[in-house]
C-alpha cells in the first residue's frame, strides 16, 4: 500500500511542479527516485538511477533522436525559406478571409503533416491569424485553438503515415508502420477536423454577434511579415511536405519490403526483424531527402544555410531530452513491486485491449503533459501485454498502433502540457482567455474520435 501511495504521490507531484515550470529533466528523476523511497527501498536509489533510469533514457535517445533532430532541421528549414508563410498565405488567400478559423487550421494541418515542428508552424501562422483576425474583427482569443486544432490533433495521431513522432513509437512494438489503419485514421482525423472547426467557428461568431471583436491588445511583438513577393511560390514550398508524406510510403510499402534484410538478425543489430524497425528508416530517409531538395532548391534565399541548420539540430535537444526523461521516470515506475496493482487496474477496466490501451495511454499522457511520453511510457511497460491479448483475440497491431496514437493525443493537452503553455505564450494570451476552446478542439473533440474509431475497430477490425 506504501509503494501504491509513493507512486500516485510522486506521479502528482510530476504534474503539479512541471506545471509550475519546473523542467522535466530535473524533474523526472527526483520523482521516479522519490517513489523508490516511500516504497522502502532507499538502498536501491542509486542501482534505480544509474541502471533503470538513465538506461531507459540513453535507449529512447537512441531509437528515435533521428526523428526528433531530422524533424526540427525539417521545420528550421521549411521556416528560414519562407515556405511555410507561402502555404499559409495560399491558403488565406483561397479559403477566403471570411473563413478564416477554417484557413488557419489547413494551414497548421498541412505544414504538420508534412513534418514541420508544431512550434515552427506556431511562430510562422501566428502574425497571419492575428493580422486576419483583427482586420476582420474576429476576438484574438480564439486564435491559440485554430492553431492547436491544425497542429497537434488530426496531424498528429490520426492520418496515415504522418511523421509526427508520436506515430512513430508504437512501430518498434507492434511491428507496424506510420500507415497502420489508414482507413479508421482518417475518418478519426476527419472528426476532428470537421467538429473542431465547427465548434471554433460557431463560438467566434457568436462573440461577434454579441459585439466581441478583436479586442485591445498592445505589445503583441509581431515579427516583420515577407512581403509575398519575397516568398517561394505554393507549389514550390508544398513539395518538400509532399516528399516527405510520398517518399514515406514509398519506402514503406515498396523499398524496403523488397530488400534482403536477413542481416537484422545478428546480434550486432539487435537481433531484430525488417517490420520492426521498416516504419522507422522509411521517416528518416523521407525526412533526409526532403531537407536535401529544401537545400538545393531554395540555395538563393539562404542567409547563411548552416546557421539554420545548427539552429534546428539545436532546437530538437531539449524536446527529446524532455521526453526520454519521462521514459526513464516511467520505466522506473514500472520497475517497482507496487506497479503490479497500478497494471492490474489498467488491465482489468476492459477485455478489450483497445480500451484498455486508450485508458492506459491517456492517463499516462494526462499525468506527464506529454503524448510521446505518456504514450512511450505506457507500451514500454504494457505494450508487450496489448500485442499478445490482441494476438490471442485475432486482433490486427494495426488498430493497437492507431488507437494508441490518438490516445496519446487527448488527455495530453491539459493546461500543464509544455505545448499548449507554448502556445499561449506565442499568442501573448492566458489560460483564462483561451484554453477552453484548446480543451474542447484538442481533449473532448479526439476522445469522441477516439471512442469512434475503437468501436468501429471492435466491429469490423482494422481498415
Amino acid at each position: 500500500m506504501l509503494g501504491v501511495i509513493g507512486i500516485i504521490l510522486s506521479l502528482g507531484l510530476l504534474m503539479y511542479l512541471a506545471y509550475r515550470g519546473i523542467n522535466v529533466l530535473v524533474l523526472a528523476p527526483i520523482m521516479a527516485l522519490l517513489a523508490v523511497l516511500i516504497g522502502g527501498s532507499a538502498h536501491l536509489l542509486l542501482p534505480t538511477y544509474t541502471q533503470v533510469f538513465m538506461k531507459e533514457l540513453g535507449g529512447y535517445l537512441l531509437k528515435f533522436f533521428p526523428l526528433f533532430m531530422l524533424g526540427a532541421i525539417f521545420g528550421k528549414l521549411m521556416d528560414d525559406s519562407g515556405s511555410a508563410k507561402s502555404i499559409a498565405h495560399w491558403i488565406v488567400d483561397k479559403v477566403g478571409r471570411d473563413r478564416a478559423i477554417l484557413a488557419i487550421v489547413l494551414s497548421c494541418g498541412i505544414l504538420t503533416y508534412g513534418g514541420v515542428s508544431l512550434f515552427v508552424v506556431a511562430f510562422a501562422v501566428y502574425p497571419i491569424g492575428a493580422a486576419l483576425f483583427r482586420e476582420i474583427g474576429m476576438p484574438k482569443r480564439f486564435i491559440p485553438g485554430a492553431i492547436a486544432l491544425g497542429s497537434f490533433t488530426f496531424t498528429m495521431t490520426a492520418f496515415p503515415g504522418t511523421p509526427a513522432i508520436q506515430n512513430a513509437i508504437p512501430s518498434p512494438f507492434f511491428g507496424t508502420n506510420t500507415f497502420a489503419a489508414p482507413g479508421l485514421g482518417t475518418i478519426g482525423g476527419l472528426i476532428m477536423m470537421i467538429l473542431g472547426t465547427l465548434w471554433l467557428h460557431t463560438r467566434a461568431k457568436r462573440a461577434m454577434a454579441a459585439g466581441e471583436g478583436y479586442g485591445e491588445h498592445t505589445n503583441e511583438n509581431l515579427n516583420p511579415d515577407q512581403g509575398s513577393d519575397q516568398l517561394p511560390s505554393f507549389f514550390m514550398a508544398l513539395l518538400p511536405i509532399l516528399l516527405v508524406i510520398g517518399l514515406n510510403a514509398l519506402f514503406t510499402y515498396v523499398v524496403f519490403p523488397s530488400i534482403d534484410a536477413s542481416y537484422l538478425a545478428e546480434p550486432k543489430y539487435g537481433a531484430t526483424k525488417l517490420s520492426a524497425v521498416a516504419g522507422l528508416w522509411s521517416i528518416i530517409v523521407a525526412l533526409i531527402i526532403a531537407i536535401l531538395f529544401i537545400v538545393i532548391v531554395h540555395w538563393q534565399r539562404w542567409k547563411n544555410v548552416v546557421e539554420s541548420l545548427n539552429a534546428g539540430t539545436m532546437g530538437s535537444l531539449l524536446p527529446i531530452f524532455n521526453t526520454a526523461s519521462e521514459v526513464g521516470y516511467g520505466n522506473v515506475i514500472a520497475s517497482l513491486p507496487a506497479f503490479v496493482v497500478v497494471k492490474d487496474a489498467v488491465l482489468g477496466v476492459s477485455q478489450n485491449p483497445l480500451v484498455s490501451e486508450a485508458v492506459a495511454v491517456n492517463v499516462l499522457a494526462g499525468i506527464t503533459g506529454s503524448a510521446s511520453g505518456g504514450m512511450s511510457i505506457a507500451l514500454s511497460t504494457l505494450g508487450a501485454k496489448y500485442l499478445e491479448l490482441a494476438n490471442a483475440i485475432g486482433l490486427s497491431p494495426e488498430l493497437l498502433h492507431r488507437v494508441a496514437v490518438m490516445s496519446s493525443g487527448c488527455f495530453d493537452s491539459l493546461p500543464h502540457n509544455g505545448a499548449v503553455i507554448t502556445l499561449l505564450g506565442i499568442c501573448r494570451l492566458t489560460h483564462k482567455q483561451s484554453y477552453f476552446d484548446i480543451f474542447m478542439v484538442s481533449v473532448i473533440i479526439p476522445l469522441i474520435a477516439l471512442v469512434t474509431v475503437i468501436t468501429l475497430g471492435s466491429l469490423f477490425g482494422s481498415f
